[in-house]
C-alpha cells in the first residue's frame, strides 16, 4: 500500500529580519503573496495528498481565502501557528494526531518562505526514507568556515568537506517526527531544524543533493533573488 504524504508547512514567523511594515510570508511575489508560491508548488506534487499550512491565529481566516482564490484543494485545514517555528509544527503534527494518522505516514516539513521546490527532490527524499529516519536536503558549503569567540575572534577554521547547508522539505514517517517533538517537549528543548530533534533521539538521518535555487526568504535581498529566479529559472 502507498503510504500517504502530508507536506506541514510552517508560515508564522514574524520575519524579523525581513520588513517591519509587512509579514514575509504574505510579501508581495510577481502579485502573489509568497506563501502562494509555496503552497501552489506543494499542492501540484503528485506524491503529496494533503498539505496542512501553519498560520498565526489572526492569518487563518485570511489564508482560508487564499486557498479557495488560488484553488489550493489539497488544504483542508490550517494549523494555529505558535510562538516559534517548532511550536507551529508541533500543532500540525497533534492536528494530525487527532484525526487518527497512520503513524506510517510520511510527513514532509517545509518553509513557507522556500518557493523553489525542484522537481524531483521529494521523490528523492520519500524513496531514501525506507531506510532512514529521516532524509533531508543539502548542499556543499563554498566558503570558507570559521568559528569565532563571543568577541569574534577566530577560535579555528573549520573543515567544510563534510560540511553541508541543510534545506527543507525534510521527509519523516509521522511515528518518527511526532516521537521527536514528544521527547522535545519534554525537556524543553528546541532545535533549529527538524532533523536535530530526530537526531538527539537517536535516529538515523541521511543528506541527499538540495539545490542552490532551493532559497528560503529571509532579509529583502532574499526577495529580489527570488524575483530574479521567478522570472529566469525554470524550477
Amino acid at each position: 500500500m502507498t503510504k500517504k504524504v502530508i507536506a506541514i508547512v510552517p508560515a508564522a514567523g514574524l520575519g524579523k529580519r525581513f520588513n517591519a511594515s509587512i509579514k514575509k510570508t504574505f510579501a508581495d511575489l510577481n502579485g502573489v503573496p509568497l506563501i502562494v508560491h509555496t503552497l501552489k508548488r506543494l499542492n501540484s506534487e503528485e506524491l503529496i495528498s494533503e498539505v496542512v499550512p501553519a498560520l498565526k491565529a489572526e492569518d487563518i481566516e485570511n489564508g482560508h481565502e487564499l486557498v479557495k482564490a488560488h484553488d489550493l484543494s489539497k488544504i483542508k485545514r490550517i494549523a494555529p501557528g505558535g510562538k516559534e517555528r517548532q511550536d507551529s509544527i508541533y500543532n500540525a503534527l497533534k492536528l494530525l494526531e487527532q484525526t487518527g494518522i497512520d503513524p506510517e505516514s510520511i510527513v514532509l516539513i517545509h518553509d513557507g518562505v522556500r518557493p523553489f521546490i525542484p522537481q524531483g527532490l521529494i521523490e528523492n527524499l520519500i524513496s531514501d526514507l525506507e531506510n532512514f529516519d529521516g532524509v533531508i536536503p543539502g548542499i556543499p558549503v563554498k566558503d570558507t568556515l570559521k568559528e569565532v569567540s563571543s568577541d569574534n575572534v577566530v577560535v579555528t577554521t573549520m573543515d567544510r568537506e563534510n560540511i553541508r547547508a541543510i534545506q527543507t522539505p525534510q521527509a519523516f514517517t509521522f511515528g518518527v517526527i511526532k516521537k521527536a517533538y514528544d521527547a522535545a517537549y519534554a525537556e524543553g528543548s528546541y532545535a533549529t531544524d527538524d532533523a536535530a530533534l530526530v537526531e538527539k533521539i537517536g535516529g538515523r538521518v541521511k543528506i541527499i543533493t538540495g539545490s542552490p535555487y532551493n532559497i528560503k526568504v529571509t532579509t529583502p535581498e532574499d526577495m529580489e533573488l527570488a524575483e530574479w529566479l521567478m522570472a529566469r529559472v525554470n524550477l
